[in-house]
């Protein structure tokens, strides 16, 4: 490009959702949130991401918090940026498949509360899983980001990728974001991938990454040379590591550039020396380790993004098998390959995660096969991008053959029957879909919500002795 040529970059800062899911188990509070929104709001940025994710459940299940209240008070205190949200396909913001009815509804009610941007990706880049949150984006004018979940293996190339854009563009999109969850995008090919898509489709391209490899900044900026339009950063206090690269440093890296993002750096500055704060509350209730900040290049080794990690440490340690840790790393991407290379990304993460560890610690491969693994394999969560083990299907499902029609097809609508079950909590709308997605979370919410109206303390009881990290 041209010195003369400008082209400023636009920034989505994530500091109000992934950056805090990706390093501190999703722990920030509204309470916190609220006082940096002016700031947020001022600096200049293309969008706030403040929603979706695991934001709703943790709200609900260990912050006595209502999500859409979260999003209303956002709204309210920061008018001029536009707000985003992730939103899992045809899981919404849950873990198995809704009815379309659901996912139009949900759609409807965030935008309705003050979302402009949704962010739609589906873990196995299945595009049926996407198309009703698309139509439903469009129909209720909102704003439509396609994601598509990066991940490399033998038949996610390049060409791959490019083709995938091509056809989210045919399906409406009006950004198509290139979702890096485990750092596994390299610089060059951050810049060959970004090259080819911006010769087939004419739209922009959002880049999102997290540094846990330590080339997260590389990547962004081979990217931005490469026509990349928006990138995603977190504040410093919450940036690096398993979270987005920091974003002054992008911010300084590309001013009196042709790429200049036009943020205020002093407005950022006040801004992070705020939620530095939070991040020290976060590290004092034991949310946030210094762990979670270093490089680990077993990311990129076994393609274990940070929080699958942390996961499988976990559920090593409960099974008393933690000196077994380098072997359910090797076992990853052999469950991986039997399973048709699935992306890394919830829920396929912890699918492929929980098998590898059950392979290891029972001493026999698919000794024990648990219910999500059968599903993935049926078709149930869609189609695998590539064929599974012949003999893996076999020894599980015999000769029954794989679903292949769009999984969403085969599910009733349920929306109404959502709404008589809640009839006993009911005082919004928005009621019936947290009870969706979340059941007896959200009757235990509504239950203490219920008995705050009427002055009765809470029946959780003290909401920190109810937080446990996910």
């Amino acid at each position: 490009m041209s010195d003369t040529v400008k082209k400023p970059v636009k920034i989505t800062e994530t500091i109000l959702r992934d950056a805090h899911q990706s390093q501190a188990a999703t722990r920030m509070r509204l309470e916190e949130m609220l006082p940096a929104c002016a700031l947020l709001d001022k600096a200049g940025y293309y969008s706030l991401e403040c929603w979706g994710g695991a934001t709703f459940d943790s709200c609900l299940r260990f912050l006595n918090e209502d999500p859409w209240e979260r999003l209303r008070a956002l709204r309210h205190a920061m008018p001029n940026t536009k707000l985003q949200m992730l939103f899992r396909g045809q899981n919404i913001l849950g873990y198995k498949h809704y009815a379309d009815d659901v996912v139009d509804n949900f759609v409807r009610l965030s935008i309705k509360n003050g979302i402009d941007i949704i962010r739609i990706f589906d873990a196995l880049n299945d595009v049926k899983n996407l198309r009703q949150a698309i139509d439903s984006t469009k129909k209720y004018k909102g704003i439509c980001e396609c994601a598509m979940s990066y991940t490399t293996s033998p038949v996610h190339t390049t060409e791959y990728f490019v083709n995938l854009a091509v056809e989210l563009a045919n399906m409406g999109a009006d950004i198509i974001c290139i979702k890096d969850m485990a750092n596994l995008l390299l610089p060059a090919t951050a810049y060959e991938l970004v090259s080819e898509i911006k010769k087939k489709v004419n739209l922009p391209v959002h880049i999102h990454t997290h540094n846990t490899c330590g080339t997260g900044d590389m990547v962004n900026l081979k990217a931005i040379e490469a026509g990349a339009d928006i990138v995603d950063t977190a504040l410093s206090p919450l940036g690096n590591g398993t979270s987005q690269p920091a974003t002054e440093p992008l911010v300084a890296t590309l001013q009196n550039t042709p790429y200049d993002t036009g943020i205020d750096l002093a407005v950022l500055s006040e801004a992070s020396d705020y939620f530095r704060k939070v991040a020290d509350r976060l590290k004092a209730d034991g949310f946030l380790s210094d762990k979670v900040l270093k490089v680990n290049i077993k990311a990129l080794m076994y393609q274990v993004p940070g929080g699958m990690l942390s996961n499988l440490i976990n559920q090593l340690k409960e099974q008393n098998a933690s000196d077994k840790y380098q072997e359910v790393l090797e076992e990853v991407p052999r469950v991986r390959k039997d399973l048709g290379y699935p992306p890394l990304v919830t829920p396929t993460s912890q699918i492929v995660g929980t098998q590898a560890v059950l392979n290891v610690v029972l001493g026999e491969r698919y000794k024990m096969v648990t219910k999500e693994t059968k599903g993935l394999l049926h078709g149930d969560y869609g189609t695998l991008p590539a064929e599974p083990d012949a003999e893996l299907y076999k020894k599980v499902w015999g000769d029954e053959p794989r679903v292949t029609c769009r999984p969403a097809d085969l599910i009733a609508p349920e929306y109404e029957k959502f709404k008589e079950e809640v009839k006993p909590y009911y005082e919004q709308e928005e009621d019936v879909l947290s009870y969706a997605l979340f059941p007896q979370v959200a009757t235990k919410f509504f239950e203490t919500r219920k008995a705050a109206l009427h002055g009765v303390d809470n029946v959780l009881g003290n909401r920190e002795e109810n937080i446990h990290p996910v």
